[in-house]
């Protein structure tokens, strides 16, 4: 059988994601501790708590495709992500109905482990309401022989006591500049690319400079212009008054927003200008 190509629209951040627990940069004792786990194919409850892109989804989902494999995959696990709606009705329906199923004894399967029992992945579960945490503590209590559930979250104050304390915890650590360097310079490497500083690659070939990566993002008059404003403000003085100024910087702080969701440069150009005049004429009002 020939070889699966890949897509060359594959995103990066999803071709180069490790495969494998052991292969996650920058976590030793985290990786240390589930590698043992993973001898036993005998997994508690977890949460991986930590800053943003420190591996803790990538860490989970690592889990469980070493557990479970390419076969079973998809109907032992269930990916819960920040789009996805984690209320208390989800939790009486799409979880409890995936959780209750139990499934065969433990039969290796190409090699991989395939314990008897499933995993439920809720990314940034510290989004979740506490009534939504409270009914997902008694779906853990009454489903925890046949079902794992695995609790991504940035802040583990926000996940409720009865549920931290069912789980093992792993703190991610904030990766280090030289970790994320060196990532980054591998990937070139094997993409063929020569960095300079930093990346716009699809667009701009093998040699990238920092002009290229704010033509890329489509923004770069907006960003110029946001500067230049953001400036005048700070050194205004008493020429603006302090209202002026936080209207003027919220409008700033809303526009790189909807810059980020892929709003159109020219419109939030046209927001931003009509937003610094307004606040601007209201000086008189706020003497």
């Amino acid at each position: 059988m020939a070889p699966v190509v890949e897509s060359s629209t594959q995103p990066w951040v999803e071709k180069y994601r490790p495969r494998q627990v052991k292969d996650v940069a920058h976590q030793e004792e985290v990786v240390r501790v589930l590698t043992n786990t993973l001898e036993t194919a005998n997994c508690p409850h977890m949460l991986f708590y930590g800053p943003p892109g420190t591996g803790k989804t990538t860490t989970a989902l690592a889990i469980a495709h070493q557990l479970f494999g390419p076969e079973l995959y998809k109907s032992r696990v269930l990916e819960l992500n920040a789009s996805d709606d984690r209320g208390i009705n989800v939790v009486r329906t799409k979880i409890k109905d995936f959780a209750a199923v139990a499934v065969g004894s433990n039969n290796r399967q190409g090699g991989y482990p395939c314990p008897s029992f499933k995993i439920i992945i809720l990314d940034e579960a510290d989004s979740m309401t506490e009534d939504a945490q409270n009914a997902l503590r008694r779906t853990m209590e009454t489903y925890s022989k046949v079902t794992r559930f695995f609790f991504i979250c940035n802040y583990i104050s926000r996940i409720i006591e009865p549920l931290a304390s069912r789980c093992a915890k792993f703190r991610f650590k904030p990766l280090s500049e030289e970790v994320m360097s060196n990532r980054i310079l591998h990937i070139c490497n094997e993409e063929g690319i020569n960095l300079g500083g930093e990346s716009g690659a699809r667009l701009f070939g093998s040699t990238i400079t920092s002009r290229d990566l704010l033509d890329v993002s489509g923004s770069r008059r907006l960003i110029q212009v946001s500067i230049q404003l953001f400036d005048i403000v700070v050194e205004a003085g008493d020429d603006i008054t302090d209202n002026q100024k936080a209207k003027i910087c919220k409008c700033l702080a809303k526009t790189d927003k909807q810059l980020v969701d892929g709003a159109d440069e020219y419109l939030q150009l046209l927001d931003v200008a009509s937003n610094t005049i307004r606040a601007l004429s209201e000086m008189s009002e706020d003497f």
